[in-house]
């Protein structure tokens, strides 16, 4: 029996990918192996989307070319979206690598791990002419990378946003959503495993439905998963700020099981900036969608992402965007230099901003938040939340940790839990009520009661 490595970079979709690829491997009859210098076959799933993530997914790639040269692994296979953008100078560059499959070929991981077939002959279908149309389904077979309580569940693919920043529909093609049954079948299947936090994600996840003429389609999905009697949370990551409606705050306000918490990724506050970036909108018109937000759904928690240094921002549109952030006081804050990619519209804007500005631009922004998130944190102190028990913390073997609804795995702050009732020891996955009892900047400090 062959054995397979996985190196999964880049975010949850791809994730879900690489879990699919496992499971299509296991069910030909591979061992897939956590230890990869003891892989027959190794692939990397890369990531595309901006500098950093292209040179995490090229170091893994090398890194996996000397265990190849090295150690018992004789195979090489990348994929994802990185081999998307640069098929043909991947495939000259990199002799080593035995095959290249795109984001469109998932099926075809059991062929180009089969040893008797020559890969580095096979096509790599591009993506340019909008022709994509691989979904996965209830029926496709996954091995989770995550813990046994929570998954990731893709619910479309691709996506069809003129963002002058970003080059995704190029690599992942036009917006396609999976069918509602289907979605909601390997929901429960999951939850039979043992599953009990569902995360929806997709490239454009406030779309869902849309193209298959379904109104407020991820309303209705968010509402039916949350009537799953073994599911606890169902959280939704990648909305957009145009297609925030009243029936999906709805839902967010009347179900218990959907989790108060938004993720939207805004990218500026700058109504010249956002023109810029082909996003539209005005500060004041996303100030009037949080107040809506919150006011629909009181006590949900709003993340956000936003970008420095985009082509064209003035110190006057930087000063707008950090008086935006003061003013609406996000719960959640990612801050991203911007990565200047060829092919996006924005590559080719005058008024490039010097990359140390914009460093220094990001800096301050998170300086700001930082202050706003220990705020918010040390307001909690004295209450008593649901936690979700995770096990050991990652920071440390003297302290557990959990994370309550208005956390998202691996991005947000968590619970650390520094004590409990005497003989009481939660198993992950568990829920438990937890007292505050110290704020830091991100994570909230406290002790199990019950």
């Amino acid at each position: 029996m062959k054995k397979i490595g996985f190196i999964s970079l880049g975010c949850p979709k791809n994730l879900v990918d690489s879990e699919v690829m496992m499971g299509k491997l296991k069910q030909d009859g591979y061992e897939i192996t956590n230890d990869a210098s003891e892989a027959d076959t190794l692939v990397v799933n890369t990531c595309g989307f901006i500098d950093a993530a292209k040179k995490e997914s090229i170091d893994a790639i090398l890194e996996a070319a000397r265990l190849k040269s090295e150690g018992s692994c004789t195979r090489l296979v990348v994929a994802g979206c990185l081999v998307e953008r640069y098929r043909d100078e991947l495939r000259a560059e990199m002799p080593e690598v035995d095959a290249f499959i795109g984001t469109n070929q998932i099926n075809d991981i059991t062929t180009v791990c089969d040893e008797r077939v020559n890969t580095r002959s096979l096509p790599i279908l591009k993506l340019g002419d909008q022709s994509a149309t691989y979904l996965y389904d209830e029926s496709t077979p996954r091995i989770l990378a995550t813990p046994g309580y929570s998954a990731y569940v893709k619910i479309a693919e691709g996506c069809d946003r003129p963002c002058a920043f970003c080059f995704i529909p190029q690599m992942r093609g036009h917006f396609r959503s999976r069918r509602f049954g289907s979605v909601v079948s390997e929901a429960q299947a999951l939850t039979e495993k043992g599953v009990r936090e569902i995360v929806l994600v997709a490239q454009d996840s406030s779309r869902y439905g849309e193209d298959l003429g379904q109104q407020d389609g991820l309303a209705l999905l968010m509402r039916e998963l949350s009537h799953l009697d073994a599911v606890e949370w169902v959280r939704v990551m990648y909305t957009y700020p145009t297609h925030i409606s009243d029936a999906f705050l709805e839902v967010l306000a009347t179900e218990p099981k959907a989790v108060k918490y938004l993720d939207m990724p805004l990218q500026h506050a700058s109504a010249n900036v956002l023109k810029l970036m082909k996003r539209g909108g005005t500060r004041a018109s996303l100030e009037r969608l949080i107040e809506r937000v919150r006011a629909r759904v009181p006590g949900i928690a709003v993340r956000t992402t936003f970008i420095t240094g985009f082509p064209g921002e003035t110190e006057e549109d930087f000063e707008e965007l950090l008086a935006f952030v003061r003013a609406v006081e996000f719960d959640r804050v990612g801050v991203f230099t911007y990565s200047d990619e060829e092919g996006t519209h924005a590559y080719d804007l005058p008024g490039k901003v010097d990359p140390k500005i914009a460093a220094r631009r990001r800096a301050r922004l998170m300086k700001e938040q930082a202050r706003i998130s220990l705020k918010k944190n040390k307001a909690r102190v004295g209450s008593v939340v649901r936690v979700l028990f995770e096990g050991a913390s990652k920071e440390t073997d003297l302290l557990w940790q959990g994370r309550t609804e208005t956390q998202a795995p691996d991005i947000d702050g968590c619970v650390l839990i520094n004590d409990a009732p005497e003989g009481f020891t939660p198993e992950p996955g568990d829920f438990v009520n937890v007292e505050i009892t110290e704020a830091q900047q991100y994570d909230l400090v406290g002790r199990i009661i019950s």
